[in-house]
C-alpha cells in the first residue's frame, strides 16, 4: 500500500532538481517499503590474464591470488592497496565458463558476462548486467552504462563491450570521458526534445509499413525481418524512455571535479576517471547498472594495450602476457596488475565512505572484477573478486576456490538472485554459490 509520504522520484526531481550529492531518499521508492533502499552492481573486465608464478618462483610474492583459503589467506604484493576491504570482498578462483575453455585465448571476452557457446553464427546470450537492468534500472533515467577504453562494438570474438542485448546484439560502449559525462549529466534543451519527437514518428511510421511488407517474405526472410524489427522496437523504446525523462533536470554536476579531458595516453588518470563516472552514476541514482571493460582481448589493437609502457613499464600489456617466463617478467607483469588493483581499490573505497540512507553505497552495490584468462591463452582459473552487497546477503573476507565442475555462471547467477532478479538459472549454470552467502 503506498503511504501519503510516499513520493514518485521522478515527480520529485521534476520540482527540485538535483544536486551532486542528491540521497536516495526512503520516501522516494514509488510506493515500495521505506527500507527499500536501491540495489546496484557493477562489472569490471580486463584482458590478458595475471601473473602467476609458480609456488616455488623466486617472484612467487606477485602471484595474483592470495595464499592460503578459506577465511585464512594472506594478499600479495600485487593486492596490498586492498588490505583495508579485505572485509568487504572475496577472491574466487577455479571458475571459467565451460563453452569458453576451447576457444582461443583471444576470444572470450565476448562471453564474460553471458557464458554463450559460439556456433558459426557468433550468436551471443543475453548479459548478466542487461538482464540486471531489466530488474533493477527501471527507476533510473539510465537503465545501465556501457563503458570501454575502446569503446563501440569492435567484432565477433573481439568485442569491445561486456553488455549484449535479450537478442545478444553487442551494445555499443562509451569511451570518451567528456562524452560520458555529457550523456549523464549534460543539460537536455529544446532541439533534443524535437530530435526524439521526431525519432518516434518516424520509428511509428516504420513499423506501421513494415506490415504489409512482412506479409509477402518467405518464411526465412520473415526471421530476418522479425529480428529487424524486434531491434527497432527497442529503439523505441529507448526513445519513448528518454521523452519520460525529458522534463526531469539532470544532476547538478560540476565538469571541473572531474578530468574529463583523460585519455588513453594518461592511463592512471583515464581509469580513475572511468571509474569515477560509474561512481556518480551511482552516486546520484542516475544508473544502477555498469560495466567496464579495461581493454578488448585482441592483442595489439587495443587502445589499452599500450597501458603499461605509459607507465614506464616494459613492454605492451599483451607482450608482458606473454614474456612472463623471462627473467623479471612476472614481476612486470604483476606490477601492472598491482596499478590496476590500486585504481580497483580507490573505487571501492569511494562506495564505502559514501553514505545512502544511513548505509554504505557499497554494502547495497554488487562488484565484480576479473578476467577470462587465467595466463594469456588459457582460459580457465579466472581471477575474480566480487566486492560490496554485504547488505544484499553476501559475506566476504575469504578466498574461494571452486573446481572445473563449477561454471562461472553460477557467480553469474547468484549475483542476479541477489538482486532480486527472478531467475532460476543462468546461461550454463547448475546452480548459485552459497559460499558467498550469509
Amino acid at each position: 500500500m503506498k503511504k501519503s509520504w510516499h513520493i514518485d522520484r521522478r515527480t520529485f526531481l521534476r520540482s527540485v532538481g538535483a544536486t551532486l550529492a542528491l540521497p536516495f531518499f526512503e520516501s522516494m521508492s514509488l510506493g515500495a517499503s521505506p527500507k527499500a533502499l536501491p540495489r546496484r552492481v557493477c562489472s569490471v573486465f580486463f584482458p590478458f590474464g595475471v601473473s602467476l608464478p609458480p609456488a616455488d618462483h623466486e617472484l612467487k610474492e606477485w602471484h595474483w591470488f592470495p595464499s592460503g583459503e578459506g577465511c585464512d589467506f594472506q594478499l600479495s604484493r600485487t593486492h596490498a592497496s586492498l588490505e583495508s576491504l579485505c572485509d568487504d570482498l572475496t577472491f574466487i578462483g577455479g571458475l571459467s565458463h565451460p563453452n569458453g575453455r576451447k576457444m582461443g585465448g583471444h576470444d572470450t571476452g565476448d562471453i564474460f558476462l553471458t557464458g554463450a557457446k559460439f556456433g558459426s553464427d557468433y550468436k551471443n546470450l543475453v548479459s548478466m548486467d542487461q538482464l540486471a537492468a531489466m530488474q533493477i534500472g527501471g527507476e533510473t533515467r539510465f537503465p545501465s552504462l556501457t563503458l570501454s577504453s575502446d569503446g563501440g562494438v569492435g567484432q565477433p570474438t573481439r568485442s569491445r563491450t561486456l553488455s549484449f542485448s535479450r537478442e545478444g546484439r553487442p551494445i555499443p560502449a562509451l569511451s570518451a570521458p567528456r562524452q560520458v559525462f555529457d550523456r549523464l549529466f549534460g543539460q537536455s534543451d529544446q532541439a533534443t526534445a524535437q530530435q526524439l519527437k521526431n525519432s518516434g514518428s518516424m520509428l511509428d511510421l516504420l513499423l506501421e509499413q513494415s506490415k504489409s511488407l512482412e506479409r509477402r517474405l518467405g518464411k526465412r526472410d520473415q526471421e530476418k525481418f522479425d529480428e529487424y524489427l524486434t531491434a527497432v522496437r527497442s529503439v523505441e523504446q529507448s526513445v519513448e524512455r528518454s521523452q519520460d525523462w525529458l522534463g526531469i533536470p539532470k544532476p547538478n554536476v560540476d565538469p571541473e571535479s572531474i578530468s574529463l579531458d583523460a585519455s588513453p595516453e594518461g592511463p592512471e588518470e583515464y581509469i580513475r576517471t572511468m571509474y569515477d563516472l560509474m561512481f556518480l552514476a551511482f552516486q546520484t541514482d542516475s544508473a544502477r547498472v555498469a560495466t567496464y571493460m579495461l581493454g578488448q582481448v585482441s592483442g595489439a589493437t587495443s587502445i589499452a594495450n599500450k597501458f603499461p609502457s605509459y607507465l614506464g613499464l616494459a613492454g605492451n600489456w599483451h607482450g608482458l602476457a606473454h614474456d612472463v617466463d623471462k627473467k623479471d617478467g612476472y614481476e612486470q607483469l604483476g606490477r601492472f596488475d598491482q596499478f590496476l588493483s590500486q585504481q580497483f581499490s580507490r573505487f571501492l573505497n569511494r562506495l564505502k565512505i559514501t553514505s545512502e540512507g544511513g548505509e554504505s553505497l557499497l554494502d547495497r552495490t554488487l562488484v565484480l572484477y576479473g578476467s577470462s584468462n587465467s595466463n594469456t591463452h588459457q582460459n580457465i582459473n579466472y581471477p575474480l573478486i566480487l566486492a560490496g552487497g554485504k547488505k544484499l546477503g553476501l559475506r566476504h573476507g575469504q578466498y574461494l576456490r571452486y573446481g572445473d565442475d563449477t561454471p562461472m555462471s553460477n557467480l553469474l547467477l547468484t549475483m542476479l538472485q541477489q538482486l532480486d532478479a527472478p531467475l532460476e538459472s543462468f546461461s550454463d549454470s547448475t546452480g548459485t554459490l552459497s559460499e558467498l552467502l550469509g
